[in-house]
């Protein structure tokens, strides 16, 4: 049966030898180097000040090599917060040429010494176990729930998937999806919130909730380690599918004018999607009236949020007066314009284009957990449904920036003289495609939304101004941090914003 051991703090520049039973301390060493090389490490100021084993479960079996240790770790950095990893590493004492891409290192000491450490996910035998073993309730203090009474699939062959993204996805037999979270809180998770409230109305625009992975506990004090639904195959993600089409629109090699406009078609059957969505939302949690208190409470965090903004990018600067201006006339509009409120929901909370599939059956929403940086109690607040709207407005101009920085690089590439006259206005050609294409698509996103939602955006100038101007405001912060080459596209829908257009 697998053990649950817990280790002292551990001084992440100096980790010295632990005791015996403390399994994991001797593994710390090779694993902090690849750690804060993770997508979902969070990197703060100031040095990573230690490491704290907060529980380590071994799953392994008799006559096979392979053991996968799971653990929860919390990572302090000098001078600010701490934060909750969830790993799962698998030990063999030689690393097959299958999994040599998911290496981290060799044990130097501990019980496992000379074994190699790879990332666990990535070894569909140890992913299997996993899904069985806690399933059975033979993992320990790792349990699975399961939303129906009849057992899974057996037999289902596992592998993990190769995306870019803040969590691990691993996928059984096409059929269910594991979507394992690396930073998990105790308490309720969001997403297995959302995915079971819309499951249980029956909503067509999601996954179906199968179960989730959880430690022992209360509700309160049990952690959501990641949530097992239904597997969606798709055509792609919004992101991939509008970028690809926009650059064709940019490049000028869509001639006629129906296929110039290809993607719209799309754009407006996703927006009957979200407002659908939305309707089952406030179905499954209800609806109520944000009252002057809410309507106050959400301005004074835009607010907040600016003034951070503005200290940690400089170039917002010239718009900070009249972004504030933008949250005044919202606020204003909401409390005294309405008289009653506005309406308010339970929302995505983090909407854009790489959160939706296109499947044979239409648009699917996906990631329920709402905007990471924002505490879980608030991403569960009642919100307009225009703020998921203006997500996806913002999203729709990002990729036609991105269809037109990705044409420039590829000439950038095969094009080293200077730009001639003939080579600019080719250029500014493109830029306008760009923007048109953006605003084509906007529209016909708000049109689906209003013909199927119980808000029309257009009657809501705005409220949606306010939202999008929010929206910009932390890509510009996100940007500056992870992305400088991209702080033009955010800085534009800004001055846009505030321009009135």
């Amino acid at each position: 049966m697998p053990a649950i051991l817990c280790a002292t703090c551990l001084d992440a520049e100096h980790v010295t030898a632990q005791p015996e039973e403390d399994l994991l301390g001797p593994l710390l060493p090779v694993l902090m180097p690849w750690l804060v090389t993770r997508r979902w490490f969070t990197h703060e100021r100031g040095h990573l000040e230690r490491l704290r084993t907060v529980s380590l479960s071994v799953l392994e079996e008799p006559g096979r090599e392979a053991v996968l240790l799971h653990a929860l770790l919390d990572a302090r950095h000098e001078g600010s917060g701490t934060h909750h990893y969830q790993l799962l590493v698998g030990l063999r004492p030689r690393l097959p040429a299958a999994l040599t891409g998911a290496r981290i290192g060799q044990a130097e000491s501990g019980r496992w010494a000379g074994w190699t450490l790879y990332e666990g996910t990535e070894d569909h035998e140890l992913m299997e176990r996993l899904l069985a073993r806690t399933e059975q309730g033979a993992g320990g203090a790792l349990q699975l729930s399961l939303t129906g009474s009849e057992p899974l699939p057996s037999g289902l062959s596992a592998r993990a998937l190769a995306v870019e993204q803040s969590n691990s996805t691993v996928v059984f037999g096409d059929r269910l999806l594991f979507k394992l979270f690396r930073q998990p809180e105790p308490g309720e998770h969001p997403e297995t919130d959302v995915l079971r409230g819309l499951t249980r109305v029956n909503c067509d625009r999601i996954p179906g909730l199968v179960g989730w992975m959880h430690t022992e506990g209360t509700a309160q004090e049990s952690v959501v380690l990641g949530i097992l639904e239904e597997f969606l195959p798709a055509r792609g993600d919004g992101w991939d599918l509008a970028v690809r089409q926009a650059a064709d629109c940019v490049s000028g090699s869509c001639r006629v004018v129906p296929a110039l406009d290809g993607f719209t078609g799309e754009a407006q059957e996703l927006g009957r999607a979200v407002a659908e969505l939305h309707t089952a939302l406030g179905e499954a949690f209800g609806r109520q009236e944000l009252g002057p208190t809410e309507i106050v409470g959400l301005v004074d965090r835009m607010r907040l949020d600016l003034r951070t903004a503005l200290e940690q990018v400089p170039e917002l600067e010239p718009y900070g007066g009249r972004l504030q201006a933008l949250y005044e006339d919202f606020g204003k509009l909401a409390v005294r314009g309405r008289g009653r409120g506005l309406p308010g929901q339970r929302i995505h909370g983090d909407l854009h284009l790489g959160q939706v599939l296109r499947t044979e059956d239409g648009w699917k929403v996906i990631d329920f957990e709402g905007e990471p940086s924002r505490p879980v109690a608030e991403r569960r607040l009642p919100q307009p449904v225009l703020k998921d709207v203006a997500g996806m407005l913002r999203s729709f101009d990002y990729a036609g920036r991105q269809a037109l920085a990705t044409l420039a690089a590829e000439e950038e590439a095969s094009e080293s003289e200077r730009e001639s006259a003939e080579q600019t206005a080719a250029r500014l050609r493109r830029l306008r495609r760009a923007y048109a294409w953006s605003v084509r698509n906007r529209r016909a996103f708000t049109a689906g939304y209003a013909a199927a939602g119980l808000v029309d955006p257009h009657c809501h100038p705005v409220v949606l101004r306010a939202f999008e101007a929010e929206k910009a405001v932390y890509e510009a912060v996100y940007e500056s941090q992870h992305r400088p080459a991209w702080l033009p596209i955010p800085l534009a829908a800004v001055q846009r914003l505030v321009s009135g257009r």
